[in-house]
């Protein structure tokens, strides 16, 4: 099971940093993501983070945001700055066992996936 949290109403510049909780499955051991849907559009690939740890980014975020784990807590980040209108969405968690390096971005490799979290940028 995967909680997330963190979102809320900022301004265009701000930062934001959304934690993933898991419960019943380890980071350790399984490839932790986060993908995004703005209102009228589908769901899109934001950032993901395999468990060795190596990372895949869309374009739209890479430089902006940062994908991270805690083994420790079995918690999941995704620091967001820079901040622009047009990443407001409702943010979704996934997690995937069985994910390979190569392949982050396919919501169809997560067997695991969060509530939303509301991003709102204003301008």
């Amino acid at each position: 099971q995967l909680q997330a949290s963190g979102g809320g109403l900022v301004q265009a510049g701000d930062s934001l940093r959304l934690s993933c909780a898991a419960s019943g499955l380890t980071f350790r051991t399984a490839a932790v993501a986060w993908f995004r849907q703005a209102p009228g559009k589908d769901r899109e690939f934001v950032a993901g983070m395999h468990r060795s740890g190596g990372t895949t980014y869309s374009s739209s975020v890479k430089g902006r945001f940062t994908v991270s784990r805690d083994s420790a807590k079995n918690t999941g980040y995704l620091q967001m700055n820079s901040l622009r209108p047009e990443d407001t969405a409702a943010y979704y968690c996934a997690a995937g066992p069985s994910v390979i390096l190569s392949n982050l971005a396919p919501q169809s490799a997560y067997a695991y996936w969060g509530q939303g979290t509301l991003v709102t940028v204003s301008s």
